[in-house]
């Protein structure tokens, strides 16, 4: 993705709209459903009615009265549904009629806002703004003085009956989650599914898994129309992060049925910066810096009790792809193509089907890579550069959510080794490896280095630990 100068429209938009309000959300429950709704303003111009909706199929009955905590829940949802709206304006200022932040509320949303937009800043040609970019108010005070109530779950042990054993999985129909899935129903877990805009692949993925459709929790999320057409008029756009908003879409759905697991599947190298010598990484939300973030606010200012920690967290993309190559039921209904979503398809023309192509090569044989892809990627002329800049011979990593460039290294190494010794011919994209400077820096390395790491710096206690040691035992061996 190409960065374009917009600094002279963040400008002219902070000027024109010097605040922007959060008005209003609310938590019904209706039919058995969650039904969330905000409502934010930016000025006297333009106001956004956004909406989910959260069908809690089977796990219903299991569903807590509501009450206070909703209330309370409501605010915190408000707060980060609100990055995509405010976003397109960038106003200094977000006046909050909802409630009110203390300052250690303050500074963990405005890190948040900083770095959770760290990508959409650079693509529209800025910086990372500093202090300037936005305060917090509150009409009828100063948030540091947290004029109004914050809201809080409790201070204390609640009286609710958590489901014993269950952890809540946020699926999104890619390869990680499967591993997930597979890991923690191999270890006898009761497993929740969770996903967000259900697809195709989610569906496939959970339907290997052995889940029918009233197993899992879905979220419908809509987007208020008004925010596409202020995109298509020219008001900033680029990414937000959207795991953020999965952690409290999930944290809340936790909270409503009584389970204190949510089950995450960011591995290490999602901490790798997509610019490298920056704080932008398109994956900031997946990092294990906004994983403890994440589970500090929520057991200071939210809910004490739920445990959100990512099962893979430990492992680097290399040994995920190793330990997926072996489930292969998953191999035909798998996504991670975000191009190609809509359709349930591989675009194979983007940086995360290149990726998955890629990572997954050391672990499985060309004819079976063609059958999960349609086609050979490596052969493949328009991906030439797009391969160099996984590698980390670009001025950034692609903005997808990939490995880290040793590991993209690694795993081409290894194909070029295996295939050279069976006097197979390198395919263009290889070949064009082989005779880079890349392949004289990295000929010497091991991918099993890469298998055998475990990377200590996790929020996993000692028996989900002691899972994921174990599923790595033996993994060197599915090198093909």
């Amino acid at each position: 993705m190409s960065t374009w100068d917009r600094k002279e429209v963040y400008d002219a938009l902070r000027g024109e709209y010097p605040v922007f309000s959060y008005k209003d959300a609310e938590i019904r429950q209706e039919d058995g459903k969650s039904a969330v709704g905000f409502v934010f303003e930016a000025g006297d111009r333009h106001r956004f009615t956004p909406r989910w909706r959260i069908h809690y199929g089977q796990w219903l009955p299991k569903i807590m009265a509501p009450g206070l905590p909703d209330e309370a829940w409501a605010f915190h949802l408000g707060m980060i549904e609100m990055i995509s709206y405010w976003k397109a304006f960038c106003s200094p200022q977000i006046e909050i009629h909802r409630g009110a932040l203390t300052a250690d509320q303050a500074q963990w949303w405005f890190k948040l806002y900083q770095h959770g937009l760290g990508e959409f800043f650079h693509t529209n040609g800025m910086e990372i703004p500093g202090e300037e970019m936005l305060s917090f108010t509150s009409p009828g005070g100063d948030p540091k003085e947290a004029p109004h109530r914050p809201f809080k779950m409790h201070e204390e042990e609640p009286d609710t009956d958590y489901i014993s054993g269950a952890v809540l999985v946020p699926v999104g129909g890619g390869k990680d989650s499967a591993v997930t899935l597979e890991l923690l129903k191999k270890a006898g877990f009761q497993i929740i599914p969770f996903v967000i805009n259900p697809r195709g692949a989610t569906e496939g993925v959970l339907n290997q898994a052995g889940f029918a459709s009233g197993d899992t929790v879905t979220m419908d999320r809509r987007i208020d129309p008004l925010l596409l057409e202020l995109n298509a008029q020219g008001f900033l756009n680029g990414h937000t992060p959207f795991s953020a908003m999965l952690a409290f879409a999930s944290a809340y759905v936790a909270s409503r049925l009584g389970v204190r697991h949510i089950a995450l599947s960011n591995e290490s190298s999602a901490n790798e910066p997509s610019v490298p010598g920056t704080k932008v990484n398109h994956q900031y939300s997946k990092s294990l810096e906004f994983e403890q973030d994440f589970r500090q606010y929520m057991h200071a200012h939210v809910d004490q009790q739920i445990g959100y920690f990512s099962l893979l967290r430990p492992l680097n993309e290399l040994q995920i792809a190793a330990l997926f190559s072996s489930f292969k039921h998953y191999h035909q209904v798998f996504r991670s193509c975000n191009a190609g979503s809509k359709e349930n398809r591989w675009c194979c023309k983007c940086a995360k089907c290149l990726f998955t192509y890629v990572i997954l090569s050391p672990f499985l044989y060309e004819q079976q890579l063609q059958e999960v892809f349609g086609k050979n990627l490596l052969v493949d002329p328009d991906l030439q550069v797009m391969l160099f800049d996984l590698c980390g011979d670009g001025a950034n990593k692609p903005f997808e959510c990939v490995g880290t460039t040793d590991e993209v290294n690694a795993a081409l190494v290894h194909v070029i080794r295996r295939l050279e010794s069976r006097g197979t011919s390198l395919p263009l994209l290889l070949e064009a490896y082989r005779r880079s400077h890349l392949w004289d820096k990295y000929k010497e390395k091991d991918i099993r280095e890469h298998l055998r790491q475990f990377d200590k710096a996790h929020c996993l206690d000692d028996h989900f630990e002691a899972l994921v040691l174990n599923a790595l035992e033996g993994v060197d061996r599915r090198l093909v």
